[in-house]
């Protein structure tokens, strides 16, 4: 039981440091490794930007010599296959690791248990899927884009007491407090790429940037859904289009009719995707097919709603501010307390004034 519990307990903290870096590494996941003895650590490294090093290649070097006898903890199953750096089960065999503990088996075909195989194969312990739940909600871009080939989808919804999203024709309306802005801005670090509707785009003319302090380089790709590139030019998504990425996905049928359009924002740094933005299964495939793990939806009602719709939502989260928005609001698709079927509650918390409660898909 003692053992069990330390196994939890260091693979707990692995599966926080791996969360540091998401929305960082590529097409390769987020992994966190931890090389332990006697309930020391001696290394403790995160894939780095990019998606290389991986981490068990840098954990091991931190630990030098005193790897060897030690256990490694492991949020997903060492790689074994050559790409561009030689497999990870490789190292930790060659480090002279005693035990390896992993939170998380790796679908992809090239390693799919292989690793274990090949670490066993040296006489080394291997303990699998521990705290395999939290481990799978860290990884979950990743794991979705191996097995399903599309990115997870995250819909972030702030939603009035009366449940509203906000007022036509009014731009954006403060729903929430700071703390929960706050934390929105996170998840847009945590996120590969985040999306909008025009609708959105054109009424609230929203940056959708990372703007807490020391994190703008993290701000994520920005898609807008936009069938007839009615994107302004003056917008601040096109602004700063040549900072932080701007994809406008448009509709394949009318390409003649939007030439002047498409010339005028991809001059200004904007990528103009051709691809029914009604086909959102398609759509995802696509943005997957540019190594986009991880989508946070952010607006609006009719966006929303399609994304639900289509059953493309694995992941809601609803921020709730303490005033209504009064008649005449616009109407949540989703609302506290009550969860489309298909969702369950995972957890809830209150950041300042505002409420938040965050659904998972129960597969």
């Amino acid at each position: 039981m003692a053992a069990a519990a330390e196994d939890e307990r260091f693979m707990a903290a692995a599966i926080r440091l791996a969360r540091r870096n998401l929305g960082l590494t590529a097409t390769n996941p987020s992994v966190a490794c931890l090389i332990v003895r006697d309930g020391i650590v001696l290394g403790s490294a995160v894939t780095a930007p990019g998606g290389r090093p991986h981490a068990e290649t840098q954990a091991l070097a931190e630990a030098g010599e005193a790897a060897r006898g030690a256990t490694a903890y492991v949020t997903l199953e060492p790689c074994a296959h050559h790409g561009r750096t030689p497999p990870c089960a490789d190292a930790l065999i060659a480090a002279g690791v005693a035990r390896v503990v992993v939170s998380v088996d790796d679908p992809d075909a090239r390693v799919a248990g292989q690793g274990f195989e090949r670490l066993r194969a040296a006489g080394i312990a291997v303990e699998t899927r521990v705290l395999e739940g939290e481990g799978r909600r860290a990884l979950a871009g990743y794991l979705m884009r191996q097995t399903k080939k599309r990115p997870h989808v995250t819909l972030k919804l702030a939603v009035s007491a009366d449940g509203m999203l906000g007022r036509p024709g009014e731009g954006q309306v403060a729903i929430t407090g700071p703390v929960s802005r706050g934390q929105v801005h996170v998840l847009r670090a945590e996120s590969d790429a985040i999306l909008v509707g025009i609708g959105t785009a054109r009424a609230d003319d929203p940056e959708l940037t990372c703007r807490l302090p020391g994190m703008q380089p993290r701000s994520p790709v920005r898609i807008v859904l936009d069938p007839r590139l009615e994107l302004p030019l003056t917008s601040k998504l096109v602004r700063t289009a040549a900072s932080v990425p701007v994809i406008a996905v448009a509709d394949r049928g009318e390409e003649d009719a939007h030439d002047i359009r498409r010339a005028a924002l991809e001059a200004e740094g904007v990528e103009v995707l051709r691809c029914d933005p009604r086909r959102l299964e398609v759509l995802l495939e696509a943005l997957a097919t540019r190594g986009i793990s991880s989508l946070l939806v952010e607006g609006g009602a009719r966006t929303a709603q399609s994304f639900l719709a289509a059953g493309l939502v694995d992941r809601i989260l609803l921020f709730a501010g303490p005033a209504p928005i009064g008649r005449g609001g616009v109407r949540s698709p989703c609302v506290p307390g009550e969860a489309p079927d298909g969702f369950l509650l995972r957890g809830s918390a209150r950041y300042g004034a505002d409420t938040f409660e965050d659904y998972e898909r129960d597969d």
